[in-house]
C-alpha cells in the first residue's frame, strides 16, 4: 500500500476535468457527484416539428402542382396558376430542408444547454480539495456473508497543475451470515468513525499547508514564488507535526 502523500505536494493544484468523466468513480462519495443535466425533450420536439413541416411541404407542394396542371389543361394560363405551379415545385424540391433546419436548431439548443451544465460542473469541481479521504462501505457476497471494505481515496498529481484521485481498498473484513446483525452494524460504524477521523486529520494537514502557500504566494504566479510558497507550506506542516509530537497522547 502506497504512503499518504504530503499535502504540500498538492497545494496550488486544481482538480482535473477527468474527475467529471473517466475518473468519476475514483472520487470519494463524501464530496458528492456533479449535477447531471435533466433529460431534455427539446431535440424530440424540434425534430418532430421539422418532420411535420417536411410532410406539410410535400403535401401542399403536390396540391399546388396538381392545381397548376389542372388549370393548364383546362385552358387557363392565368398568372395565379403559374405561380401555384412554381411554388408547388419549389416546396417539393426543398421539403427535406426542414429536417436539416430542425437538426441544426436542436444541436444549437443542446449545445447551449450543455455549456451551462459544464460550467456548473466546473464550479462544483473547483470546490474539491486534494487531501486523502477514508471511507467505509459494505457488500453482500455470493455466499450471503457481508464484507466491510475500508478504502482510501488519495490524491495523485496529473499534468503540471492538476490532480485526480485513486481509490485503494486498504482493508476487507468478512462477516458470516450467521453473525448477529447488530454486531456487524456496530463494527461497520466503528470503522466509519475511524475513517471520518482520519479524513478530518488529512483535511487539517492540507488546510495548514494551503494557508501557508496562499500567504506566501501573495497573488504572484512566477515559478520562483511558487517554489518558495511550497517550502513555506512544508515548513508550516512540519511545525504542526512537531507540535503534535510534543503533546501527550490522548487517553480514551
Amino acid at each position: 500500500m502506497s504512503e499518504i502523500p504530503s499535502p504540500a505536494e498538492f497545494v496550488g493544484r486544481e482538480p482535473d476535468e477527468r474527475l467529471l468523466s473517466e475518473d468519476l468513480e475514483q472520487l470519494p462519495a463524501s464530496v458528492g457527484r456533479p449535477h447531471a443535466p435533466p433529460p431534455s425533450q427539446t431535440r424530440r420536439r424540434v425534430v418532430g416539428a421539422g418532420a411535420t413541416l417536411t410532410g406539410l411541404s410535400l403535401v401542399v407542394g403536390a396540391l399546388l402542382v396538381l392545381l397548376g396542371v389542372i388549370e393548364a389543361l383546362s385552358g387557363g394560363t392565368n398568372a395565379a396558376a403559374v405561380v401555384a405551379f412554381l411554388v408547388g415545385v419549389l416546396l417539393i424540391a426543398t421539403h427535406w430542408g426542414w429536417v436539416h433546419v430542425a437538426e441544426l436548431t436542436a444541436n444549437t439548443l443542446e449545445g447551449r444547454a450543455s455549456a451551462e451544465v459544464l460550467d456548473e460542473q466546473r464550479q462544483w469541481l473547483a470546490t474539491i480539495e486534494p487531501y486523502a479521504h477514508f471511507e467505509v462501505s459494505t457488500a453482500v457476497e455470493d455466499d450471503g456473508s457481508i464484507s466491510i471494505y475500508s478504502a482510501r481515496h488519495r490524491p495523485v498529481a496529473c499534468g503540471e497543475r492538476s490532480f485526480t484521485f485513486v481509490r485503494e481498498v486498504e482493508h476487507r473484513e468478512a462477516h458470516s451470515s450467521d453473525e448477529p446483525a447488530a454486531s456487524v452494524t456496530e463494527r461497520a460504524e466503528q470503522l466509519r468513525r475511524e475513517a471520518a477521523l482520519a479524513t478530518e486529520r488529512e483535511r487539517e494537514r492540507y488546510e495548514i499547508a494551503a494557508d501557508a502557500y496562499r500567504t506566501a504566494l501573495l497573488g504572484r504566479a512566477d515559478e520562483e514564488q511558487r517554489r518558495l510558497a511550497r517550502r513555506a507550506a512544508s515548513e508550516a506542516l512540519s511545525g504542526q507535526i512537531n507540535s503534535n509530537l510534543r503533546e501527550p497522547p490522548l487517553v480514551e
